[in-house]
């Protein structure tokens, strides 16, 4: 225990990913201006979180029961897979809207110099889904970066073999965007993704 209970606060808000040192400080000075039973409810729900909170066993989203509730949507395409890198990029295809199959999460993405090889994401339980669930289609939808495309590509070799088609997110400019702005490997892949009007 530290001797400066806000400062430990603010050290443990600014070990979260994308929160500085400032903002730290801002999230803690806010519990401390709420309702002690704010910052009661709030410790509660950190500290059970592991306990409440599962992975679920067919795709890999987290949930609180065994299968999570876009798996036992009887509204989802089965025929379907998104296959992400994490948990949050699941979350932002849902916020979309747009999406109505079933997902398959990585948990990390094929990072070699980080030691992080094929064995370490699950392939073999997409594989078996793949085959068992009469998938026709898995959409890769990992970062458009180093690790997502070596990781999309080896996914796509995984299940070549298969007979599924393999398609992956389109990636281009940005809504709003200048294309003087953009960068040469989004515009070509803009240019290369084009649709007819």
């Amino acid at each position: 225990m530290s001797a400066d209970p806000i400062a430990e606060l603010v050290t443990l808000f600014a070990r979260l990913p994308g929160v500085g040192e400032r903002t730290a400080s801002r999230l803690a000075f806010y519990v401390l201006g709420q309702d002690p039973m704010y910052a009661r409810a709030l410790g509660g729900a950190l500290s059970s979180i592991h306990d409440r909170v599962r992975r679920c066993v067919v795709c890999g989203n987290y949930g609180a029961d065994e299968r999570c509730l876009v798996c036992t949507d009887p509204r989802r395409d089965p025929t379907v897979l998104c296959v992400v890198a994490r948990v949050p990029d699941l979350a932002a295809i849902e916020r979309s809207g747009t999406f109505r199959g079933r997902y398959h999460v990585l948990h990390g993405l094929l990072a070699p110099l980080d030691g992080i090889g094929p064995e370490d994401l699950p392939l073999d339980p997409l594989a078996r889904r793949a085959r068992e669930d009469g998938v026709a289609e898995v959409i890769v939808a990992t970062p458009l970066s180093v690790e997502g495309e070596a990781t999309a590509l080896y996914v796509a070799e995984v299940l070549r073999p298969l007979g599924v088609r393999v398609s992956r997110i389109a990636s281009g400019v940005p809504h709003g965007g200048e294309l003087e702005l953009t960068d040469q490997v989004t515009l070509g892949r803009a240019l290369e993704g084009r649709k007819a009007l």
